[in-house]
């Protein structure tokens, strides 16, 4: 590689060669000698022939454009995100119009930012095998976890359900506060919404999904769930235990999410988490997917011209919106937080429905009872109606239930520990 000093000597050399008696230089015949365009060679005459650097003729470099986000940078990197492509979109939310190849030589030059990776105590060198099915024979589905950190500096748990299509590579997640079988199902119903009911469901071995095995080895399903498939109209395929490689279409989604979609990711409630991610995969199915040799958005369309669509969602109501019981005092409870019922009606439970930004409290038939919106408030929401207003100031008057088992003896009280040496006077 040509360095600047020893392109000045060829250049001074070119120049010697090439000026005439009357002081002037053939442009031409120094591009011949030296290779450089003609119009850096114009460049270079107006500044006497003095070289000078593409980027230091008056517009800002790409190192002055980041110079103003390597503060966001640093803390992508201290929180352990090094993805560039992540990164920079990132950055470019915040105002960043530089290039990326910039931001991946910010990043190598300061990887003493990012935390010590962990270190397996065991290698796994297993190597799985790869396979291919038909459109709309398999979905994978499974669920993966990240912590939350929330404004009080506490932090919790969130689930994330992950389904794929095993022939075109697209991909449907949404968020939950928790990973129980109410959940799934729910997960599983918009997911087949968005995508069609396939011929078979490829899982892992989850307690809400299959209890165990009888003498045969043919799987137990969960009562629960057994129902759901017969409903839905699909089956349901147990991978190996301990044998992740047999549905790695969707590990590899759940690590792609952890990657890419979760780092440095901030939302409101769960609803936004949602919006969210349905327009991260929107984005994503819309890429070329080279392994697939396919756009996932482009060949779904067509495969799911073939699937069973879910058409009518009165049976499934029951998965959609589970039953909560009523407390005394006229809550049901869902996701952590409370939610009035109103007086009116009687029975011992109710329906509770999270669609979007609303959350319903419905009749077991699926009656709206009262409506609110999502947050992560903790505090107890009330509906008009939830208490009688004659009773508004009395407490409520309760009978106990539980026979009384308890005894206790009543006896005289001790006049001390030497009462038995009080003799009474003898009378005269």
């Amino acid at each position: 590689m040509v360095n600047e000093n020893d392109l000045e000597e060829i250049l001074a050399k070119a120049l010697e060669e090439t000026r005439g008696p009357d002081g002037k230089v053939n442009l031409a015949e120094i591009e011949r000698k030296t290779g450089v365009s003609r119009g850096v060679l114009r460049r270079w005459q107006e500044n006497g022939y003095r070289i000078i650097a593409a980027n230091k003729g008056g517009r800002p470099s790409g190192s002055r454009k980041l110079a103003a986000y390597e503060e966001n940078v640093d803390q992508f990197l201290k929180s352990g995100l090094t993805n560039s492509a992540v990164i920079l979109t990132r950055i470019k939310e915040l105002g960043y119009s530089g290039g990326q190849t910039i931001l991946k030589e910010y990043i190598t030059a300061h990887r003493d930012l990012v935390p010590a990776p962990r270190v397996l105590a065991i290698p796994q060198n297993n190597r799985g095998r790869r396979y291919t099915t038909e459109p709309g024979d398999c979905y994978q589905m499974d669920w993966g976890f990240v912590d939350v950190a929330d404004m009080r500096g506490g932090t919790w748990r969130c689930a994330c359900f992950a389904m794929v299509c095993h022939h075109c590579g697209f991909r449907f997640m949404e968020f939950f506060p928790n990973a129980r079988q109410e959940n799934l199902f729910i997960g599983m119903i918009h997911a087949f919404s968005v995508m069609g009911i396939p011929s078979r469901v490829l899982t892992d071995n989850m307690k809400s999904v299959v209890i165990g095995r009888d003498a045969v080895g043919n799987a137990i399903f969960n009562h629960d769930y057994d129902e759901f498939q017969k409903l839905i109209g699909f089956r349901t395929d147990l991978c190996k235990v301990a044998h992740p490689f047999t549905k790695g279409a969707v590990e590899r989604l759940v690590r792609f999410v952890k990657e890419n979609f979760v780092q440095g990711r901030e939302f409101v409630n769960v609803s936004d988490l949602n919006a969210q991610a349905f327009q991260w995969c929107i984005e994503k199915n819309g890429r070329i997917l080279k392994e697939k040799g396919c756009i996932p958005n482009e060949e779904h369309a067509l495969e799911k011209a073939a699937l069973v669509s879910l058409s009518d969602p009165i049976p499934l109501l029951p998965y959609l919106a589970p039953l909560r019981s009523i407390s005394f005092d006229g809550f049901v409870e869902y996701e952590g937080r409370r939610f009035g019922v109103p007086l009116s009606y009687t029975a011992k439970k109710a329906r509770v429905l999270r669609n979007g930004d609303k959350l319903q409290v419905l009749t077991t038939e699926g009656s709206v009872l009262s409506e609110y919106s999502v947050d992560w408030s903790m505090k107890s929401k009330t509906c008009p109606g939830q208490w009688d207003p004659a009773v508004k100031d009395c407490m409520p008057e309760e009978f106990p239930t539980t026979p009384v088992k308890g005894r206790m003896s009543l006896t005289a009280k001790s006049t001390g520990r030497f009462s038995r040496f009080a003799f009474s006077k003898e009378v005269k």
